[in-house]
């Protein structure tokens, strides 16, 4: 009579641990990967709708003096996408005063290299403004805000040159 072979107790547990272990491993890889995509999708959606403001921006300021583009606005992009919103905040160019360290270097500055510099950085300031969108992102389960912003600057040509010339349209 033969006896017949099967597997132990010990041999079936430890069977289903592996794979237990395996199972686990494969829905670990699955979630991480399903997050991902959803970190790729939100990024992938705040990048469209960020080119689209700012082109929104640049085509409604582009012929206008810089006077005209608002400090601060903000709005949504409707039923379509609800968790998105955007701001806009514009600035006066802040450059540099380089007078001060043409004055310091050595031999110094004349007098009209500081005037025609101090010109130059108040013409900038009238003529020249910095514009920033951000698209705001806000994730309804943790409560977080994801933000990402960009940048562009307006020239406005027809600020007049403070020594004498003209200038031309106004634009970007």
């Amino acid at each position: 009579m033969k006896s017949a072979r099967g597997f132990t107790l010990i041999e079936v547990l430890i069977a289903m641990m592996i794979t237990l272990g395996a199972t686990m491993v494969v829905a670990n890889a699955w979630s991480g990967n399903i997050n991902r995509l959803e970190k790729a999708r939100i990024n992938d959606t705040t990048a469209t709708l960020l080119q689209r403001k700012m082109t929104e921006v640049e085509l409604q300021y582009q012929e206008k003096p810089v006077a005209e583009i608002p400090e601060e606005d903000s709005g949504d992009f409707g039923a379509a996408y609800p968790q998105y919103k955007w701001q806009l905040k514009s600035k006066e160019f802040e450059m540099p005063n380089v007078a001060d360290s043409l004055i310091n270097r050595e031999g110094g500055a004349d007098q009209m290299l500081i005037q025609i510099m101090t010109q130059m950085t108040e013409l900038m300031g009238k003529a020249v403004k910095e514009v920033s969108v951000t698209i705001v992102y806000t994730d309804k389960r943790n409560k977080a805000e994801l933000k990402n912003t960009v940048a562009t600057y307006f020239i406005d040509y027809t600020v007049p040159l403070p020594f004498g010339g003209a200038g031309g349209s106004s634009g970007q």
